[in-house]
């Protein structure tokens, strides 16, 4: 088996395929953290799923050629145009940055009797602002891998068709929305489909609800889009874990602010629980008033709203003003249940959509009637400077990092056990 795949490998074809959210962190952690250590560990939470070891070899070879990816003249000078929030003194890093393949180790775990399928751990190690985007082309290359090599049971069948019906459904509804899918896209190619659908369907319904852009950066300059992103967890967790968790929200949003006074701003608040962040967010109103959105990501979306309203109505600032950012694993039905909502309460919304969008298949062998699951994988921040850092969602089930610490945060900060 290994010998048959031994020729499959994954290209990354650009620097810029990833997430804008990488690129606007990294040059944070660059301008605040130069010398910070990170370590960050992929995370595969389905435990009934199993990867061959031809597809962890593949992924191996995959990964020594992302040394050889580099920033473009041309697609400089078009960040630079198009993301004038990114100086020119990071440009200039990030024309320089190269990936460190040894940063990166992989461990593969046998699990099967014949010793060709089991588990895979993957840690990637040394800088933070180094180690830092690896996350995004690095999930995008083995989920692509497993579907070429383990999972095979599936084409693209309808795929442009059914995007374009879901982008229409979005737009006749009146929604904002972006696409989110890079990290558990089933493949490069499955992406690229699915924003050109997109496309189509906004030239068909002029007019009707918004596509703002997407998060992957070279789609963005394929597709003439604007790349969309901010902050994400790792920004909470790494401050945390060096400056301890007093005020960690409000610490982790100083210092973001000081690398975009005015843009950028939409607090991610479930990090630490979003009832922590709302008790911290709201002990400034003069910041509550200049961060303009949240981004929910994790809990019960439909009982999210009416907290963010309540929580603006404590501190005297009209809700209606403000927008929600939805990002929490979004289906069709759910987007509409959540834009009806906030119609009704008066909040602006929009949509962050992934894997519903670049990773929604069926079976070949079911007549295309079954579903042919996506990877449930993410790679978080393990650790800084040697310092645990924590993730306490909204969802228990999504705690990640070190059990002890997560119990000591949560007894901080007066959370449920």
């Amino acid at each position: 088996m290994g010998q048959a795949n031994s020729t499959v490998s994954y290209r990354l074809k650009s620097l810029l395929d990833t997430d804008l959210y990488k690129f606007t962190m990294q040059q944070a952690v660059r301008q605040h953290f130069p010398d910070a250590e990170g370590v960050y560990r992929f995370i595969h939470r389905d435990k009934d799923v199993f990867f061959s070891r031809a597809c962890v070899e593949a992924f191996e070879r995959s990964l020594i050629g992302f040394k050889d990816v580099s920033l473009t003249s041309g697609e400089k000078a078009w960040l630079a145009t198009k993301c004038p929030y990114l100086k020119s003194d990071y440009l200039d890093y990030l024309e320089r940055y190269r990936f460190k393949p040894d940063q990166v180790s992989i461990k593969f775990m046998p699990v099967s009797d014949d010793g060709q399928y089991g588990n895979i751990e993957i840690e990637a190690k040394g800088l933070w602002m180094d180690t830092i985007l690896w996350e995004v082309p690095m999930m995008a290359c083995l989920s692509e891998l497993y579907f070429r090599i383990d999972r095979k049971d599936w084409t693209y069948h309808r795929q442009e068709e059914i995007a374009q019906q879901k982008a229409e459904a979005l737009l006749q509804a009146g929604c904002t929305f972006s696409e989110f899918g890079t990290r558990r896209r089933r493949s490069y190619h499955t992406q690229d489909l699915v924003i050109s659908s997109i496309l189509k369907a906004t030239a068909k319904l002029p007019g009707k609800g918004k596509v703002v852009g997407t998060s992957n950066v070279h789609f963005a300059k394929k597709y003439n889009l604007t790349p969309v992103g901010t902050i994400a967890h790792e920004w909470f967790m790494g401050i945390a874990a060096m400056e301890g968790y007093d005020n960690a929200n409000t610490r982790a949003l100083q210092l973001w602010e000081q690398t975009y006074p005015n843009v950028l701003l939409t607090a991610l608040t479930d990090t630490f629980s979003t009832q922590v962040f709302f008790k911290e967010f709201t002990q400034d109103r003069d910041r509550a008033c200049r961060w303009p959105s949240l981004r929910q990501d994790s809990g019960d979306p439909l009982a999210f709203a009416p907290a963010a309203k309540a929580m603006y109505e404590s501190i005297g600032i009209d809700w209606r003003t403000k927008s929600i950012v939805y990002s929490d694993a979004l289906t069709l039905d759910k987007a509409l249940a959540l834009k009806k909502q906030c119609d009704d309460l008066g909040f602006i919304c929009s949509f962050g959509i992934g894997t519903f969008l670049t990773n929604d298949f069926q079976t070949k062998s079911s007549g295309y009637k079954e579903k042919s699951r996506a990877l449930n994988m993410v790679i978080k921040l393990k650790s800084i400077n040697g310092k645990p850092c924590v993730k306490i969602s909204d969802d228990l089930e999504k705690n990640t990092g070190d059990p002890a610490t997560i119990e000591y945060v949560k007894r901080k900060y007066g959370l449920a056990t």
